[in-house]
């Protein structure tokens, strides 16, 4: 029974009738031994000789045989030859033990990559991970490398915080029509750009956070339109709209715990409507050409003032030094006066009496220069 009792231990997986056709094959074999008027040691009689010769098939005698279903003699198999038998009819001794051992090893490798694979994470410089356990925030990952419990207890979302993000609000092809404070309609084409600060808000607050900030930037823009006249809108005040949006807009986002900051907003068109814009563009050159020569005509006046004004100063000096010499003042301006009016006329100067009078060569040679000519 001891040979027995381990394969039988051993074939714990196979099936109880199994079992059971082994027990009762052993048995049947066993009685096999002892029947017959056979002991242990064989037959109990002797060959004819009285007894004297070892009983045939004993243990001694060699394997006991026995007749075959085609009529040969077979050898009878031991103990261990039966179980063995035993065992291959129903797989080994551990039936499906090399498959099982496959699918252990294979799930273990699959634990090790899970493991690896979500307990581990590398974080980029401008990014930052937002640790949630089963969907509770729990805190944010710096930049690096960092372990937490694996999925799905621990999720972890990678955020890039320092990418300029951008949202195009109106186009060429769709009108964004805004109402001015003089009562004017605009079309106007704008960009918000915007990053993200804190990523626990941006995820976590707002349900679509995109969608929000177009929604605030439109809702800020028609505020701040609406305050001031078309001409500003479409013209050097550009600048100032861009600045009062942007800032209003941050406003209302730090309002709703957004989690993103404002980097500025551009104007790329600012029109009247289509089906005005031809008039309207008309009427701006005219107004323009106005405005040009106003500007023209204050650079004249301008000019004219700057002259007379140093011509002022230049006579207060001169009247500075009349009063510190009248004679000798009074004497130069005369020269100066006099050489003003004759440098570009013809003059013949006469001295005093007794002197030889000028002789105006200049005169005669101009006035027979016509007279050659029309020879």
């Amino acid at each position: 029974m001891l040979h027995f009792g381990l394969p039988l231990f051993f074939v714990s997986g196979a099936s109880y009738s199994g079992v059971m056709s082994i027990i009762s094959g052993l048995a049947a074999r066993t009685r096999g031994l002892f029947s017959d008027n056979k002991g242990p040691w064989g037959s109990s009689g002797g060959n004819g000789d009285g007894g004297n010769e070892p009983p045939s098939g004993g243990p001694w005698s060699g394997a006991p045989r026995r007749r075959g279903g085609d009529g040969s003699d077979s050898t009878v198999t031991s103990f261990d030859e039966f179980l063995r038998r035993g065992r291959a009819r129903f797989g080994g001794g551990m039936p499906g033990r090399p498959q099982r051992s496959m699918i252990m090893w294979a799930l273990a490798a699959l634990a090790t990559v899970w493991l690896l694979f979500t307990s581990f994470h590398q974080i980029a410089p401008e990014e930052r991970g937002v640790v949630t356990r089963v969907g509770r925030y729990v805190n944010t990952l710096g930049p690096g490398v960092h372990m937490t419990l694996p999925w799905p207890i621990h999720r972890v979302q990678k955020v890039n915080v320092e990418q300029i993000r951008a949202v195009d609000l109106g186009s060429t092809a769709e009108e964004t029509l805004m109402l001015t404070g003089d009562q004017n309609i605009i079309d106007i084409a704008y960009q918000v750009r915007w990053n993200i600060r804190d990523p626990e808000q941006y995820l976590f607050e707002l349900a679509n956070p995109e969608d929000t900030i177009r929604q605030v930037a439109e809702s800020t823009m028609r505020m701040v339109v609406g305050q001031v006249s078309l001409q500003d809108a479409i013209g050097n005040r550009r600048g100032e709209i861009e600045a009062r949006v942007a800032e209003e807009m941050q406003q209302t986002l730090e309002a709703y715990q957004a989690g993103v900051v404002l980097q500025g907003v551009a104007i790329k068109q600012a029109d009247p409507p289509a089906a005005v814009n031809d008039a309207f563009k008309d009427v701006t050159a005219a107004q323009q050409d106005a405005q040009s020569y106003i500007n023209a005509a204050n650079a004249y006046s301008q000019q004219l003032r700057q002259k007379a004004q140093g011509e002022a100063t230049a006579f207060d000096k001169v009247y500075d030094q009349y009063r510190l010499a009248p004679e000798v003042t009074r004497r130069r301006m005369y020269y100066e006066t006099m050489e003003q009016v004759l440098q570009k006329v013809d003059k013949t100067i006469i001295e005093a009496p007794g002197v030889t009078p000028y002789l105006p060569l200049p005169e005669l040679r101009r006035r027979s220069t016509p007279q050659a000519s029309g020879q």
